[in-house]
């Protein structure tokens, strides 16, 4: 079995029978987040619309749906195509489309029966979509953008949205339908993101209320739509306070939820539990990386077959178990005390607590086989072309291809 290039036969165990490295997402973890996070969009009035670039798994697509997720985020043309080839049919491109390569994609799309939502901020790419898909006979749902001074992509404030609004009901192609954010970009100058972040998410109510007073919404139900997987509480809290009521509909859009993570989205989560102490348990880490150790060239270093080919390298990763290869699940040995100083291409290097190097049972040796926590899964997913899913006894249950 070999988890990267090639097939995975279904049915063997991590600890035997699995070529590592190997990426496994553990389903009792899985299936809880699923539950957790659309209860709470549900719990706040909100239609949940996950970030597909996260995973590119189409397995967890249909998870997520089946859960009661409203569509799918993506984040250009390509993954777009490749979700609704396995089954989603609302796709939300939460960024600019640009070029006419990537038009024909939406187009296509939009052809074959897709409900596609992408995002505009300039005149420029208002007047080339409305050229674009005129030509093509089609009219397409533009989100207009609105950023922050110093972020990323969108309008400014809300007179630019309004004057790009305005320029849009002169391109017949084109159907405006609502407003789109990324709270992610968002900066603190006083040292209070929260504050921040709320402001932030009552600038978009504002502005979503002024098109809507100003009659500059076309669509008959009209989506304002910000959330990353940091501040998703935030967002949602605003967006329910607000009482926007027709036409706008709250969509959120977490997509590092679905597998969580052991670091900067667990140091999130910690957040959002402390802001919000009537959550209950909070999501799981879900997704770990399997390798083994593969050399001990000197005392107090191991150096495991495992590097940033393998998992995302925001932060190093976190050892959190050990087992012999060809063991069992519930033999776990220690790893107290390990930590990844160094990650090359295909090389971790561990250094060990002196009690490591003994020889009691839990000795170190070549073939051990660890469990890594990753940080950020968006840049961990990306390394593989399939995942495990596995059952708590380590038995791969399913296998996952990705489309990246």
């Amino acid at each position: 079995m070999h988890t990267d290039k090639g097939t995975i036969e279904t049915g063997p165990n991590l600890l035997a029978g699995v070529s590592l490295p190997a990426a496994a997402v553990f389903e009792p973890a899985l299936a809880h987040n699923l539950t957790w996070m659309q209860a709470f969009a549900d719990a706040h009035g909100a239609r949940l619309a996950p970030h597909g670039k996260t995973t590119m798994t189409p397995a967890l697509f249909k998870r997520q749906l089946e859960a009661g997720a409203w569509g799918i985020t993506l984040a250009t043309a390509p993954q777009c195509r490749a979700a609704f080839a396995h089954g989603a049919t609302r796709l939300l491109m939460a960024n600019q489309l640009i070029g006419e390569p990537n038009m024909a994609i939406i187009a296509d799309l939009i052809e074959d029966g897709a409900e596609v939502y992408c995002v505009v901020d300039s005149a420029a790419n208002v007047a080339q979509l409305g050229r674009y898909f005129a030509a093509r006979g089609l009219r397409l749902n533009v989100l207009i953008e609105l950023g922050v001074a110093g972020g990323r992509c969108g309008c400014r404030d809300q007179t630019q949205v309004l004057a790009l609004a305005a320029r849009l009901q002169e391109e017949p192609a084109l159907v405006l339908a609502g407003l789109e954010g990324y709270e992610g970009v968002v900066k603190a100058d006083d040292g209070e993101p929260a504050a921040a972040i709320r402001a932030y998410a009552w600038r978009m109510v504002e502005a979503a209320q002024a098109l809507e007073e100003a009659g500059l919404i076309e669509a008959e139900t009209a989506l304002i739509t910000a959330s990353g997987s940091a501040w998703y509480d935030l967002i949602a809290e605003v967006f329910h306070e607000a009482e926007l009521g027709a036409p706008f509909v709250p969509v959120l859009r977490p997509g590092c939820y679905v597998v969580h993570d052991h670091g900067i989205y667990r140091q999130a989560q910690r957040g959002v539990l402390k802001r919000q102490p009537t959550l209950k348990q909070g999501l799981e880490p879900a997704l770990e990386i399997f390798a083994q150790v593969q050399s001990l060239p000197e005392p107090g270093l191991a150096v495991v077959a495992m590097g940033k080919r393998d998992i995302g390298a925001d932060q190093l990763p976190e050892p959190l178990r050990r087992y012999r290869e060809g063991g069992a699940a519930e033999q776990t040995l220690s790893v107290a005390g390990w930590k990844v100083v160094k990650l090359m291409d295909q090389h971790a290097f561990v250094r060990l607590p002196a009690a490591a190097d003994g020889s009691d049972a839990d000795e170190v040796r070549i073939g051990d086989i660890v469990a890594f926590g990753a940080s950020h899964p968006c840049l961990t997913f990306d390394k593989w072309r399939r995942v495990c899913r596995v059952d708590a006894a380590l038995d791969v249950i399913e296998e996952m291809p990705t489309c990246f």
